[in-house]
Order: structure tokens, then C-alpha cells, then sequence
């Protein structure tokens, strides 16, 4: 296949972005299109994990993470069925909200030259150009026990002494996450079966553990879904999936992003170099096949009462280790 002189990018996201930062690195022209305005909050966990500093530095944009202020993470607290597991992540991690981040790889990819059109793209390939789908999920799923993910930006009870710590709680159907962002904040986000948000008005305070119902939000809930875990990855011949579009991986992990930025950046080395479609696949495939299959595992643990029994026996270390990207 010969590299295009041209990549186009759908998705001005992480992995949208990644994309365009990585194409524009080997000489090729981008054109970047997304259909929202930024910056913007979106429903994510805005936990990073420790292997994205080096991802970013070969992004050209660590100096500009650094700057946007990320709040340092050194530890994880799971609680579940009354039982608490700390331990410490084997490297800092970092939160910084979606909204930062977004802008800074944005700006960043407009400074080396993309072309950003503020249009919603069908994502069709053209002649003359690779095609980069990253817009995110495209997954639709029947009512019923639908999953929708949730999110606010609280101000910190413990700061200024915040102890760099991400927390999960683990309730009936549905999980919370809390870690500290830039900005002496922290990021509430969690997933919850629809009917039990429908049953509480779509208020997720209603479903939260007692530490979490009193925190001072600094603006009202976002709300977004269905949200559909896949133990397997989407795939096209005329067009290279990263991020969501690729495959959504559950949230808990903390490796959302990071597996964006990883197929993002693929992509566009992909799409730019000519790559095969079915090469690139492969090569997604080896990245993520792990996580994939043992986030889906710890999925059906908490719908049948073994988190507890099972996930909060695990060491800490082999836990994390298990739902990280292959790199």
C-alpha cells in the first residue's frame, strides 16, 4: 500500500489527535475534523496513567501536559462489599481533566500545521487520502439494564493535603471512581444501570457511597450513554479505528486514555506510512487483547458478587499490571 500524501482524521478527541500529531510528524497533510467546540467537559475518569508521560513526550507534547498542572497520583483505594484494598501504583500517575487535555493536543496539532474543520464527517474514505476514524463510540444497545456513565468536577476535601490517591467504589451494578485533577478538584465519574438512575430522577448522588453524596460539585452532572463494553475490537478495510471507535475497554481500568493515545498515535504512523489495514489490526490486537479479556472478566464479577471474593484478593501490583495496554 503507498503512503498517502494526505490523512484524514475524524475525531479531535485523544485519539483523534494522537493521530493527527503522529501523520504530521512523517511529513503528511491533515485534515482534522470535529464537530464540537472546545474546550468542553466530557464523561470520563481523567485518571492517566503512568506510562502516558513517554507517550506524550513522543507526542511532542510533554512540556504543555506538564504545564496544564496534572495532579500527581500515587496510590489506588478499591472498596467493595465493605472491604477496603490499598496500594501504591508502581509510578505516578496523573489527572487532568478532559477539557486540558483535549486543548492542549488540539492547539498543539493546529500549531504543526492540521487542518481543523468544525463539521461532522461521515466517516467514508476518499480518494487520495487514509482515513482515521477516531469519533468516539458508535455502539447502540436496546433499552433496558443499559449502562450510562456519569461525571461532575467537586472541589477536594482534603486539599491542600490531598493524598494523590484514585478511590473505586463498588456498588450494585455500577461503580464511582474519584481522583484528584488540576485546579484543586476531583473528578466524581462512574457507570450505573439506567433503570436505577431512571428510579432516582438521574440524580447519581442518590447512588453513591456516603462519602461521596455531600461533595461540593462545581457543576451539575454530565450524563452520557448507553455505554457498551466490547470483548473485541471493530474493524474496517478501507479505514484505520482508533480510541472508542476501536473499542471501548471499561472504565475501572484507568487505561481508557492511554489506550486512545496508543491507537491514535498507530493510526496516524499507519495511515501516513501506508501501513495494511489488516497489519494495523494485528498490531491493536497484540496491544490490547489482555486488557480486554480481563476487564471483561472483572465486568462479570461485579454482577455476580466475586469482586469482593475475587478481584480485592488479587495483589495490587498483578491487578493493575493485568489492565494495562501491552506497550
Amino acid at each position: 500500500m503507498d503512503a498517502p500524501a494526505s490523512v484524514e482524521v475524524i475525531g479531535g478527541g485523544p485519539a483523534g489527535c494522537a493521530a493527527a500529531l503522529a501523520a504530521l510528524g512523517q511529513g503528511a497533510r491533515v485534515a482534522l475534523f470535529e464537530k464540537s467546540r472546545f474546550p468542553r467537559h466530557k464523561v470520563c475518569g481523567e485518571f492517566l496513567s503512568p506510562e502516558i508521560g513517554p507517550l506524550l513526550e513522543a507526542l511532542g507534547v510533554g512540556r504543555r501536559f506538564q504545564e496544564a498542572g496534572p495532579a500527581r497520583i500515587t496510590r489506588a483505594v478499591l472498596h467493595a462489599g465493605g472491604r477496603v484494598k490499598r496500594f501504591p501504583l508502581p509510578r505516578p500517575a496523573f489527572g487532568l481533566s478532559r477539557a486540558a487535555l483535549d486543548g492542549l493536543l488540539l492547539e498543539e496539532a493546529l500549531r504543526r500545521g492540521a487542518e481543523l474543520h468544525l463539521e461532522r464527517r461521515r466517516p467514508e474514505a476518499r480518494a487520495g487520502s487514509a482515513l482515521v476514524v477516531a469519533h468516539g463510540r458508535a455502539t447502540r444497545q436496546d433499552a433496558g439494564r443499559r449502562l450510562f456513565g456519569f461525571k461532575a468536577h467537586c472541589a477536594d476535601p482534603r486539599a491542600p493535603n490531598t493524598d494523590g490517591s484514585v478511590e473505586l467504589y463498588f456498588f450494585d451494578g455500577g461503580y464511582a471512581g474519584v481522583s484528584p485533577v488540576e485546579g484543586g478538584a476531583v473528578n466524581v465519574c462512574g457507570l450505573a444501570p439506567e433503570e436505577d438512575l431512571r428510579a432516582c430522577g438521574f440524580r447519581p448522588e442518590e447512588l453513591l457511597p456516603a462519602p461521596l453524596r455531600d461533595l461540593e460539585r462545581r457543576f451539575d452532572w454530565l450524563l452520557t450513554g448507553p455505554l457498551v463494553q466490547r470483548d473485541s475490537f471493530h474493524r474496517r478495510e478501507d479505514a484505520y479505528l482508533a480510541g472508542d471507535a476501536l473499542g471501548f475497554v471499561d472504565p475501572f481500568t484507568g487505561s481508557g486514555i492511554l489506550a486512545a493515545l496508543l491507537t491514535g498515535r498507530l493510526a496516524g504512523q499507519a495511515a501516513s506510512g501506508g501501513l495494511a489495514f489488516g497489519d494495523y489490526y494485528a498490531q491493536c490486537r497484540r496491544m490490547l487483547r489482555r486488557q480486554y479479556r480481563v476487564a471483561s472478566a472483572l465486568r462479570g464479577m461485579l454482577g455476580d458478587g466475586l469482586w469482593t471474593r475475587v478481584a480485592l484478593c488479587l495483589p495490587g501490583s498483578l491487578l493493575y499490571r493485568l489492565t494495562r495496554p501491552r506497550i
